[in-house]
């Protein structure tokens, strides 16, 4: 991948030219761009796997959706909030105890454009400290919020030893019915697949997650009938490595 330097897509996004607007998309919000920071949006297309993710929390209602997983035998990745973390800390660890991986969502989950790269590496290591300190654990996992990404991002990730993850399919359940998430997701689902889903709201403590414990509840039964295998994203990256680094 060439590298392309900020003043070089600065320059070229206020030239005004239509190409260069969506050069700038892709770079900020594109799921399989390198530009500003490496990300995975997906696993081995020829293995029936699919890793089901989860951002925002943990919240007052992540405990309910813990429920619906282990009923189903299923395990997940959490992408956390420091700030919901350090709120939240015995959630944080009973998430952990379950089985599920932990990844970081940055600490407040702002978005990171327009920031400094002084400030997005901060964001960032905030998180990575907040989960370390209350699990033992250190992410290596990082997915931005709002999946939109900055310049500093790179030398963030590499410095905190991240790797990116995006999603092949999102669910809009801060918005949607349950039903309508689970639909959509049942219709673009394919080997590989990383799926979004949100335990959390950003860092409100007591979201209604109502419309994805329904789309879990309907979602899993019917892949796994499909024979889709669900697997945390460590097993689908990882599979020669441990689980989490300490």
């Amino acid at each position: 991948m060439v590298e392309i330097d900020q003043a070089t897509i600065t320059s070229v996004a206020t030239a005004g030219a239509p190409s260069a607007n969506r050069l700038m998309t892709y770079a900020v919000r594109g799921r399989s761009s390198a530009i500003l920071a490496p990300s995975i949006y997906r696993g081995d297309p020829d293995k029936p796997e699919i890793a089901l993710t989860f951002d925002d929390g943990p919240s007052m209602s992540t405990p309910a959706l813990l429920e619906v997983l282990a009923e189903h035998d299923v395990k997940a990745t959490f992408f956390m909030c420091g700030r919901n973390v350090r709120r939240f800390p015995a959630i944080t660890r009973e998430v952990l105890a379950q089985g599920h991986d932990l990844g970081n969502h940055t600490e407040s989950h702002n978005y990171l454009h327009f920031h400094s790269p002084e400030h997005v590496y901060r964001e960032i290591a905030m998180a990575q400290q907040s989960i370390r300190t209350v699990t033992g654990v250190r992410p290596r996992f990082f997915r931005p919020p709002y999946g939109v990404r900055w310049f500093g991002l790179r030398g963030a990730q590499e410095k905190l030893g991240l790797t990116g993850v995006m999603w092949t399919v999102i669910g809009r359940d801060w918005k949607w019915s349950g039903p309508r998430v689970a639909r959509l997701m049942l219709s673009r689902v394919q080997n590989g697949s990383i799926l979004c889903l949100h335990d959390g709201r950003g860092t409100i403590p007591s979201p209604d997650i109502r419309p994805t414990i329904e789309a879990v509840e309907m979602l899993v039964p019917r892949l796994i009938d499909r024979g889709y295998k669900f697997v945390t994203l460590t097993e689908m990256l990882c599979r020669n490595q441990s689980r989490s680094w300490r």
